[in-house]
């Protein structure tokens, strides 16, 4: 994992940005660009590099939207391991916003020069007021007085923490938004006289290694990760470097943005800066994000917004602007049931709490414990897993309610509460006094509080955060209050809070050598509550004062239309039996007189049938299967089921079962359970779902009565599909239903289909797995560019591909592949396992030069024996015929002969390719089996082909159709084979 900052990384906007210009400017002005959207003003960039001296080169680039006047400025930072280019999305927003944004790249970062300083106030900081300098003297910066542009800072991580510093050090700096960062770098990665082992190794390297740092940073790093211990030169180099050094001169509006799922920089570092800053009389905001270091949701957008307010307020002086409550907290709300994703929702105080308002008393009880600390720390207690954050992280998983921690057995205390009798919500940092012996001079114990709910359940750590300390003069025994992490988590009713005391953790260094420590309760557990903090009651949404008249306007308008509707849409008796007949459809894409998603599409599918909808991005495949579910309308054209034409709510699409994309599942819920609460929602008779039917098609066994939490993907998508077919539609609809699954799981999808058609059903597939389509598939409609190319069974489909597979009794050189290439009517000739694929030229390609050609000659065999083969015949069905060498061809090749044309009665040769060579009655040697590429016309390419090949020496085995539905495919849509 990087350490730069997600937030602001993520809060660009996806689709704004498209290059719409580049301009030069020369006598060292840098490269201009300007920026722009559909829909919002251009943005133009300079990108400069700017000498800093001492052979320090830092790279830049300056935003500004519009045309003249002055404005304020925004400097912003990146996070660690990043580069400007990380936070452009943002600076380009801000821009239009009417900033005038400067980005850089940090020494060592990008393409700047120089070596990482962590924020050395002689080389980072000192870099920040040149950069305020340069402003200065920008003819388009607001100006406070000469030489003092009214700027302000934002940034992330390692950039947050340079926003601190520099409104500490330089006055000109205005107001400062810094997210997830630190107050004291020492104390982030030596708390508590702990070293941070896996996050300071992660620091140096997304630096790059310890030669990109300066040499003391990389001398201090060494030393400490050898020993396992941080000294106290290693502490005042980190604090030095930290905005706790210059605490008492920030004084400028600030917006502190920290992460809840943060081990790194945890809600403590805020805190510490909320109080300092606070205490100098300047306004400070605070506000902690679901996600942080360890993952989780950054709330990019809100985020985005709130800083942009900050500024607004305190650099553009809109004082009728919202800056947001003094102090936010976003909570998990669980599952959206819809698209799987997880619920958020705010609480907010009129004032910043702290960590330590309401607090309230928790008994524990247990006796004193005794418990090893292994040799060399092994096996180590598991919590945070640093730098995987960007996976989503353990803290997401606890969040969640899932217990995702490890602790060893023999190498922990633990102290339990009673069952809680209400619900308890810790917001804050509890507390706990203890005594600690321990038969080495020094222990390190972790801290922790786990929510333990009933039964066997799995206890969860908020936040996955432990407090690390340091216990010197242990061996004499001593008595330790621990602050344990700040969390906001709520413990429910009847559940218990587990107070561990553990010796080792992933994250951190603990002392090699073994040894026992002994803990025992001095005192109750103290959890703050924070009072203040409340859920806002969301006021009601406008709907609710217009939808009742509004609903009566509109219940009238149906009651007058209805009858017309209904003559217009009357069912066609003959269709009654037909599963689906679309017709004519069309549809435009929004805002266009002449462009189609869908054009004159017709086709039809029965009863029994499993078809299959294929085409490429773009084809129309989804507008199509959104106009049959009634989602959208067609412009033109109609789309029939059994007989009745489909409109929104039209009554047949009872009858239709469809899975798309994916569905919502309760996690907590059995598989069952979900599928019985959704049929209840379409409010129909219980019996009606024939909910054991389908099931027992869908194949889910015992694992119905388990929690879908625990359902591998192809579990869930079998569940997904068992909801289509709660009711057992008549017509099922699967929209690349085999997506995540693994070939066991795709197999075992394809016997669900199968089985499902048997009854009579009618299944629709869409899918971009050609092999496995033609595998389960009995019939297919190709699409491309919205327009129906081919419909029909799927053995016909692949039989009229142009692309024949030459077998080969021995290898052919390069020279020879290039000559069969060269041939009259081949369009390719390359090789594959096992022969050649040639694919014919097509008479009527379209821009495609061909040559007028002869009438073919009649083929003349070579050394006839056996059956008797006609020289001049009209073209006919291609046919196998025992044709010896001659004294012209290669020993041991066998040609085919084309066969007169026979009436309806005559039987014709079969047109397959087996996977042997076929042999002639009577004769050792193979025959050449060929077959049709596409009616007559193929059968006579492919016999001047196979002529031609003999007579080039070509040592052809066998030839026929390449009969892969991937290439048919390819050749419909004007593919490459």
């Amino acid at each position: 994992m990087d350490l730069r900052l997600r937030a602001v990384r993520g809060l660009r906007r996806r689709t704004v940005a498209a290059v719409a210009a580049v301009l030069l400017v020369l006598a060292g002005a840098g490269t201009w660009t300007a920026v722009a959207s559909d829909d919002a003003p251009a943005v133009h960039r300079a990108d400069r590099l700017m000498d800093m001296g001492g052979g320090v080169r830092i790279d830049t680039s300056y935003f500004t939207s519009g045309s003249g006047g002055r404005r304020p400025a925004v400097l912003l930072a990146h996070g660690f391991g990043g580069s400007k280019k990380d936070v452009e999305g943002q600076a380009e927003q801000l821009a239009r916003d009417g900033y005038a944004v400067l980005t850089w790249s940090a020494r060592g970062f990008g393409r700047s020069t120089g070596k990482i300083g962590l924020n050395d106030p002689k080389g980072e900081v000192a870099d920040v007021s040149k950069l305020i300098d340069w402003l200065a003297k920008r003819p388009d910066v607001q100006l406070d007085k000469p030489g003092d542009p009214r700027v302000g800072m934002a940034g992330g991580s390692y950039g947050g923490a340079i926003s601190l510093l520099a409104a500490g050090y330089d006055h000109r700096v205005d107001a400062i938004a810094p997210a997830i960062t630190y107050w004291n770098l020492a104390d982030a990665l030596f708390p508590n006289g702990v070293f941070k082992k896996l996050w300071a190794g992660v620091f140096m390297n997304s630096g790059g290694g310890c030669g990109r740092f300066t040499t003391e940073l990389c001398r201090m790093y060494d030393r400490v990760a050898e020993s396992g211990m941080p000294d106290a030169q290693a502490r005042a180099l980190l604090e030095e470097r930290s905005p706790f050094a210059v605490g008492k001169d920030i004084k400028v509006p600030t917006l502190l943005v920290q992460g809840q799922s943060d081990s790194l920089f945890p809600l403590g570092q805020a805190d510490a800066a909320a109080r300092a800053i606070r205490a100098n009389g300047a306004p400070v905001d605070v506000d902690w994000i679901a996600g942080g270091h360890d993952g989780g949701d950054l709330e990019t957008s809100r985020v985005q917004a709130r800083v942009t307010a900050w500024f607004d307020r305190y650099l553009k002086d809109e004082t009728g602007v919202d800056t947001g409550p003094a102090f936010r907290i976003t909570r998990t709300g669980g599952f959206n049931s819809t698209d799987g994703t997880i619920l958020l929702r705010g609480a907010s105080g009129d004032l910043y709490p702290g960590l330590e308002s309401g607090r309230r008393t928790v008994s524990l009880s247990g006796r004193q414990q005794r418990f090893a600390n292994p040799a060399g720390a092994n096996p180590p207690a598991v919590s945070a897993l640093p730098g995987l954050g960007g996976q989503g992280g353990l803290s997401q998983l606890s969040s969640l309610g899932i217990g995702a921690s490890l602790d060893f057995p023999g190498q922990y205390a633990h102290f339990d509460s009673q069952p809680v009798r209400g619900d308890l919500w810790i917001t804050g940092s509890p507390t706990v006094t203890v005594h600690v012996t321990s038969t080495s001079d020094d222990a390190v114990l972790f801290g922790k509080v786990y929510d333990v709910g009933p039964g066997s359940v799995q206890p969860v750590l908020p936040s996955q955060l432990v407090a690390p300390v340091r216990v010197t003069g242990a061996k004499a025994g001593k008595d330790v209050t621990l602050t344990l992490p700040a969390i906001d988590h709520e413990v429910q009713k009847g559940h218990r809070l587990r107070l561990v005391l553990a010796s080792t953790d992933l994250g951190y260094a603990s002392p090699a050598a073994p040894a026992t420590y002994t803990v025992a309760l001095k005192g109750a557990l103290e959890v703050p509550t924070a009072p203040g903090v409340t859920a806002a009651a969301a006021p009601l949404p406008s709907w609710v004062w217009w939808f009742p008249p509004a609903g009566a306007l509109i219940a009238l308008a149906l009651l007058l239309t209805g009858r017309r509707r209904r003559t217009a849409t009357a069912p066609d008796p003959a269709l009654a039996s037909v599963p689906l007949q679309i017709t004519d459809l069309s549809k435009r894409y929004a805002g266009a007189a002449d462009r189609y998603a869908v054009r004159d599409l017709t086709f039809r599918v029965e009863k029994g049938q499993v078809l299959g909808l294929l085409g490429p991005n773009g084809a129309g495949k989804t507008t199509t299967l959104r106009m049959l579910m009634g989602l959208i309308k067609p412009d033109a054209g109609e789309i029939r089921v059994f007989g009745h034409a489909i409109r929104p709510g039209a009554p047949v699409l009872s009858r239709v079962g469809a899975f798309v994309e994916g569905a919502g599942f309760l996690p907590h819920l059995s598989g069952r359970e979900n599928l019985e609460l959704y049929w209840q929602a379409t409010g129909r008779p219980p019996e009606d779902a024939h909910l054991d039917e389908a099931l027992e098609i869908a194949g889910l066994g015992d694992a119905l009565a388990r929690a879908v939490r625990t359902y591998s993907q192809g579990m869930r998508q079998r569940l997904a599909i068992a909801q289509a077919m709660l009711g057992l539609p008549d017509l099922l609809i699967l929209d690349e239903p085999t997506n995540g699954l693994d070939p066991p799981q795709i197999r075992e999808m394809r016997t669900v289909m199968i089985r499902y058609a048997a009854a009579g059903r009618t299944v629709i597939v869409s899918s971009h797995l050609l092999a496995e389509v033609e595998q389960s598939c009995t019939h297919l409609v190709v699409m491309d560019r919205g327009r129906l190319i081919q419909a029909g069974p799927v053995d016909e489909i692949v039989g009229s591909g142009d692309t024949l597979l030459v077998g080969l009794a021995a290898d052919v050189p390069d020279p020879l592949v290039e000559k069969v290439a060269a041939l009259p009517g081949v369009a390719s000739a390359v090789r594959t396992e096992g022969g050649l694929l040639v694919r014919l030229a097509s008479p009527a390609a379209p821009g495609r030069h061909t040559e007028p050609t002869a009438p073919a000659e009649p083929m003349t065999p070579v050394g006839v024996s056996g059956a008797a083969v006609a020289t001049d015949v009209p073209a006919g069905p291609m046919v196998t015929g025992d044709v010896s060498a001659g004294p012209d061809s290669p020993a041991g090749v066998s040609v085919v002969a084309l066969a007169p044309a026979v009436s309806p009665q005559e039987p014709i040769a079969s047109g397959t390719v087996s996977d042997e060579p076929a042999v002639s009655e009577g004769s050792d040697e193979p025959v050449v089996s060929a077959v049709p590429a596409g009616g007559t016309g193929g059968s006579a390419a492919a016999a001047r082909l196979l002529v031609e090949l003999v007579r080039l020496d070509v040592p052809v085995a066998s030839l026929g159709p390449h009969r892969r539905l991937e290439d048919a495919f390819l050749t419909l849509i004007g593919g490459s084979a």
